[in-house]
């Protein structure tokens, strides 16, 4: 193999596949960056057996081929050559020559065919949805995937895609987001998607405006968006009824400043510690007031807001909030609960743009 291209361009391709490769695995090849020349063009691949990455650049081919080379070594290397073209061939020895400017380094090579073939998904086209809504529906639920594994299910997003709507469903059992918009879809399937590959996707995500395809069947996703195409196995399992447990109706109703909110929460938050995870105690009466305590000290503290109906005193975990209210990105957001331990609904002031659920926290002496 004998290539050479634009240093700007393959060192984006190559931290955009690096994103799939595995940092240490039990096979060497799933280290590194599957490169494969011809044409006109220079095709990069990185794989850890869940998730596939592939770019394509342009290259001027003089010799086409296939190798891998350690994904690591091979980003620092090309993200310190000087700037203009990177040349890169291979000899019979196994090596491969990696130069730019006057600065050249000689590195291993590993044969290409020791790096495993990527599945073949067999999945059909099911929708397209512009970058810039997958990316906002992600950004609005991901911080409410579980991180613990005996849910397997729930570590990953349901994608439930009807021929009108698409809607995006996140819980851990401590929180609910849910998102929902409008698309033309040619199928109806409901898919769990890991959480780690949607993270990647996100990265990979062109202009708002560009156009993102999804093709989807039972075992594999696969995303096309702009310069790269990410392949991923999905979870099996059963995602959790979501719609039986959301409220409906409510005793009080709380219309608020997202950003008094936060502030009071990042204030009390400052006595609260990984060791000291006493709840945050909030009263909603004519206004909404903040405490608690801990070995560090005691808080106190309030705001205004716009409160509707019953008084109640409800416990909750501080992140748990912080997170709902950050991600919601609205100025104004509406709180409905039905009791003090009913989970808390979390929507905007306007529209439907998402629903939020926090399940409040039993306070000790209770």
């Amino acid at each position: 193999m004998n290539i050479v291209c634009d240093k700007t361009l393959l060192s984006a391709a190559i931290d955009g596949v690096s994103k799939a490769v595995t940092l240490r695995s039990s096979i060497p090849a799933l280290e590194g960056i599957l490169l494969k020349a011809e044409g006109f063009q220079l095709t990069l691949t990185g794989y850890d057996l869940e998730m596939g990455i592939t770019t394509t650049i342009e290259a001027n081919v003089r010799e086409p081929g296939e190798i891998v080379l350690s994904a690591k070594l091979l980003g620092d290397m090309v993200r310190r050559l000087p700037g203009g073209e990177v040349t890169i061939c291979t000899n019979e020895a196994g090596n491969a020559t990696v130069k730019g400017g006057v600065a050249e380094f000689d590195i291993l090579a590993m044969s290409a065919s020791d790096y495993p073939d990527l599945p073949n998904p067999g999945a059909d086209r099911t929708f397209t949805i512009s970058a810039g809504m997958l990316r906002d529906m992600i950004d609005k639920t991901l911080y409410a995937v579980s991180q613990d594994d005996k849910k397997p299910a729930h570590t990953g997003e349901l994608f439930a895609i009807e021929e009108d709507k698409l809607t995006v469903v996140a819980l851990d059992g401590y929180r609910l987001a849910i998102v929902e918009r409008p698309i033309q879809a040619e199928k109806h399937i409901r898919i769990i998607i890991p959480a780690k590959t949607l993270t990647e996707v996100n990265k990979l995500l062109g202009e708002d405006d560009q156009e993102v395809a999804i093709s989807a069947n039972r075992r594999f996703v696969v995303f096309e968006t702009g310069r790269y195409v990410i392949l991923s196995r999905l979870i099996e399992g059963e995602f959790l009824n979501y719609a039986n447990v959301i409220p409906e109706g409510y005793k009080t109703r709380v219309v608020l400043e997202s950003r008094d909110f936060i502030d009071t929460i990042e204030r009390a938050s400052l006595i609260i510690t990984e060791r000291l995870k006493n709840p945050l105690r909030i009263l909603f009466d004519n206004k909404v007031t903040v405490r608690c305590q801990t070995n560090l000290g005691k808080v106190v503290d309030e705001f205004e807001a716009k409160i509707e109906g019953e008084q109640v005193e409800i416990g909750f975990n501080n992140r748990y909030l912080l997170d709902a209210l950050r991600n919601s990105k609205c100025e104004k957001v509406v709180l409905e609960m039905s009791g003090p331990l009913s989970p808390v609904k979390i929507l905007p002031e306007e529209g439907a743009d998402f629903i939020y659920l926090v399940l409040p926290v039993r306070f000790k002496n209770d």
